[in-house]
């Protein structure tokens, strides 16, 4: 059982963390391409790679319309399987996504997005999410709604991002997800929960070409609950995750 992901659109939600660049196909269309290394793929707080460094690379054709269509991959590692037992039958995951990006004005901007979510060699795990964040002022709020095999969930983050001396990005976010049933549960399986709690604050910095991130990233499960969540139960603690990556 996945947690949802969650991933900047580029030069589009995260202008201020960087300055993104793009290949000009024609004067309408533009082709951004950004390879990442990642410590540790974190999806709302928790692991996905099983602690381990992840490589990750995102292919964005945007229009001058606001419309945008792209696709996003990563290795991921999600251990035993015990409802089958044996170990999944997945190392990729493979994301599609389309969607609009409205700039209000030069200080309020508008996105919402589709993306559907695959797992070659493990098609149980498929799934869809639908995203809308308003930000404002380097404010940012939204939600998501999501729908996999198994269940359907939901959830609403808020955060900021502004640009601080030296050129160095911040952002602060806060998010809630709520899978509808009791899916965290104590040690003694007595008690279970169907939210929880996941922040991060990240630092970015562009420096010899690359755009190089450290981010601290921490949720309210316990051990016992994340280890009913996802059979491990150190997938879920606070962590520091770098990053580096380059766009094209």
């Amino acid at each position: 059982m996945l947690t949802m992901r969650h991933f900047a659109l580029g030069l589009m939600t995260l202008a201020p963390l960087g300055q993104a660049q793009a290949l000009d196909l024609s004067e309408t269309f533009a082709l951004q391409i950004t390879p990442t290394v990642v410590s540790d793929y974190r999806n709302s707080g928790i692991s996905q790679t099983m602690g381990d460094p992840a490589m990750q690379l995102d292919l964005l054709l945007s229009h001058a319309s606001g419309l945008y269509a792209g696709a996003w991959t990563s290795n991921v590692e999600y251990g035993y399987d015990w409802e089958e037992d044996d170990n999944y039958g997945t190392r990729q995951e493979v994301d599609y996504y389309a969607g609009y990006y409205w700039q209000v004005t030069d200080d309020i901007g508008l996105d919402t997005y589709y993306n559907r979510y695959t797992y070659p060699g493990e098609s149980k795990l498929n799934g869809a999410d639908i995203y809308l964040t308003l930000d404002a002022y380097g404010f940012f709020i939204g939600g998501k709604h999501s729908h996999d095999t198994d269940q359907t969930s939901s959830g609403y983050f808020a955060g900021y991002r502004t640009l601080l001396p030296l050129d160095v990005g911040l952002e602060l976010k806060y998010e809630r997800i709520d899978y509808k049933d009791d899916v965290f549960f104590n040690r003694d399986w007595t008690r279970g929960s169907q939210t929880y709690d996941n922040w991060s604050v990240g630092l970015q910095k562009d420096l010899l070409g690359v755009t190089w991130g450290l981010s601290y990233v921490d949720t309210d499960l316990s051990d016992a609950q994340c280890l009913s969540f996802s059979g491990y139960g150190d997938l879920c603690s606070a962590t520091v995750v770098a990053s580096a990556s380059k766009t094209f």
